[in-house]
């Protein structure tokens, strides 16, 4: 791991084990609400809280905020917790869900409302929302501010037995209309929502505010530090409130600037809408931010978690370029991925000086990064495929590949020379005759002449076909909801499908989930749409843009 200087977080702590505030306990948790499946942002709070219990001998609980039944789905519980699972974190026997503590959060309320610290008011959510005030004025206080306590109470039973309709009735507490933080100005606790719970069923038909149920659930976990995102941060005062009010165990919550990307959206509700509209093709479309997405696209998570310890833990909102994070799967994927030269849209190149049947093999490394795994036997033919890109017929300056009468590196095998060009009807190139320097095996010329250019390849007899999927960033724009409208910002070109493409044999009967380099093109990882004899690759990332020099230095 490397070395590095603590964050702020991992300051509070070890000033808070120092002191013996929480008896040098560590216990934190990652508190998903299933309405979605997570993204990239998350991977930074999962990493965050499982990371900091880790670090010092610690606990973190997997929790479920299912406080709003409308909005719960068990699909995305599962997914959560492969996900979580999936970027190398275990809660052990600790996984909670808010819905488990309503019978003690409704008893927390009424005792609220037994010390006259909440009451049962009946106006309605607008008028609540008029009756708050705005950032320069205060409050005013609703006419069932000071209802005497047995009275609210007994609303209150009322209200969750079921005797009133939907929205008639709240119960709000009773803290600081005059508050310059709104949140202090009488929230509400509970509402009422007829509305079947994923785990309660029609038990309730009151539900308790995020708010509310936040410390309270921290409170009886025994959570140590409630780590939240920055918006979180106005609404730390009612959090330590509640608890301070109703007397019980109080965590401490402290807040970080959550993740942000360039060219990617991090909003729950547009996510869903681009799946719901079919603008991709589900949550787990490798163009999407989700986990699913990019662990189908390739990601792996111990980029991710290496993404996540680089970008580090702030106090301020900024954003990060998305190449930060394609850094970090190219860093991991150069030491893990075999190599494979595969030809995306390919030119047919006949070597005249080769017998036809003849063919041999070219040992080649799997991995130059990785001297562990080994090699691999490539079959050279007369009848070979090179990427229609590494022909031009009238070269400019500087263009070092292949073109009529020069010479280029076969890679890992013969000097290769195009003597003849052959077109089709409408004028176009269809074939290039040429021709090998025997001498040449392996890429070296014993007369010691040079080429610039190295090129890859494939045996036509040997090559195995597949499609392969292209991808670019979803948007256009950097800041994808620029304009007010993402929608407009939607990239035309952020997939590309290449349906004949040509890959080495060592790629027959790859499983989904197999992430190989393509050599000059990237990394790209096996679809889950691959069928026996029909591969699908979606590409991970691309290579640096430095591969070129590289190779030139060969």
């Amino acid at each position: 791991m490397e070395e590095r200087s603590l964050h702020f977080i991992e300051q509070e702590i070890e000033e808070d084990n120092r002191t013996g505030r929480y008896e040098k306990r560590v216990h934190t948790r990652f508190p998903p609400e299933p309405n979605g499946y997570l993204h990239i942002g998350h991977a930074k709070s999962i990493c965050l809280n499982f990371g900091a219990a880790a670090r010092y001998g610690g606990l973190c609980n997997l929790r479920f905020d299912d406080t709003n039944p409308t909005k719960k789905d068990v699909e995305y519980v599962e997914s959560i917790m492969a996900d979580v699972r999936w970027l190398g974190f275990d809660w052990g026997d600790r996984l909670f869900y808010a819905s488990q503590y309503f019978g003690q959060i409704y008893e927390y309320a009424e005792n609220l409302i037994r010390t006259g610290k909440a009451y049962v008011c009946e106006l309605s959510a607008d008028q609540i929302r008029e009756h708050r005030g705005t950032l320069t004025s205060p409050g005013k206080p609703s006419p069932w501010r000071e209802r005497p306590a047995p009275e609210s109470l007994d609303l209150f039973r009322r209200m969750r037995a079921g005797e009133f309709p939907d929205g008639s009735r709240t119960l709000r507490a009773k803290i600081d209309l005059a508050s310059g933080n709104i949140n202090l100005r009488d929230p509400v606790l509970y509402r009422i929502l007829r509305a079947p719970h994923h785990r309660t069923g029609t038990t309730w038909c009151i539900y308790p505010m995020y708010d509310f149920a936040h410390g309270q659930c921290d409170s009886l976990e025994r959570i140590t530090h409630s780590i939240c995102t920055l918006e979180f941060e106005d609404h730390r005062p009612l959090y330590d409130w509640f608890v301070q009010s109703l007397g019980i165990y109080a965590p401490r919550q402290i807040e970080f600037a959550r993740l942000n990307l360039t060219y990617t959206l991090m909003s729950k509700r547009k996510l869903l809408e681009l799946v719901r509209d079919g603008l991709v093709r589900g949550w787990d479309d490798p163009r999407m931010p989700t986990l699913c997405g990019l662990r189908r696209r390739g990601y792996t998570p111990e980029a991710i978690r290496a993404f996540c310890q680089r970008i580090g833990v702030a106090k301020m909102n900024s954003t990060i370029e998305v190449g930060v994070l394609e850094n970090a799967i190219r860093e991991d994927l150069n030491r893990r991925a075999p190599r494979v030269m595969g030809v995306l849209r390919p030119l047919r190149v006949v070597v005249e000086n080769v017998p036809e049947g003849r063919v041999e093999d070219f040992e080649l490394a799997n991995n130059p990064e990785d001297t562990a795994a080994g090699t691999r036997r490539v079959p050279f033919s007369r009848d070979l495929f090179i990427e229609r890109e590494d022909f031009m017929e009238e070269p400019p300056k500087k263009y070092f590949r292949l073109a009529p009468g020069r010479e280029v590196r076969l890679r890992g095998g013969y000097f290769l020379k195009c003597d003849r060009v052959v077109k089709d009807a409408q004028g176009a190139v269809s074939e290039l005759r040429c021709s090998i320097d025997p001498a040449t095996r392996g890429g070296q010329a014993p007369d010691g002449r040079k080429v610039k250019g190295t090129i890859h390849w494939v045996s036509a007899a040997q090559a195995i076909r597949a499609e392969v999927r292209i991808y670019e960033t979803l948007f256009t724009r950097p800041d994808p909801d620029e304009g007010g409208d993402y929608r407009r910002n939607l990239n035309p070109r952020s997939l590309e499908v290449l349906k004949d493409c040509l890959l080495e044999r060592s790629v027959a009967g790859a499983a989904p989930g197999k992430t190989v380099q393509f050599e000059r093109h990237g990394y790209f990882c096996v679809d889950p749409d691959s069928r026996e004899g029909a591969l699908v690759f979606n590409r991970t990332v691309s290579l640096r843009d430095t591969w070129a020099k590289i190779q030139e230095k060969e």
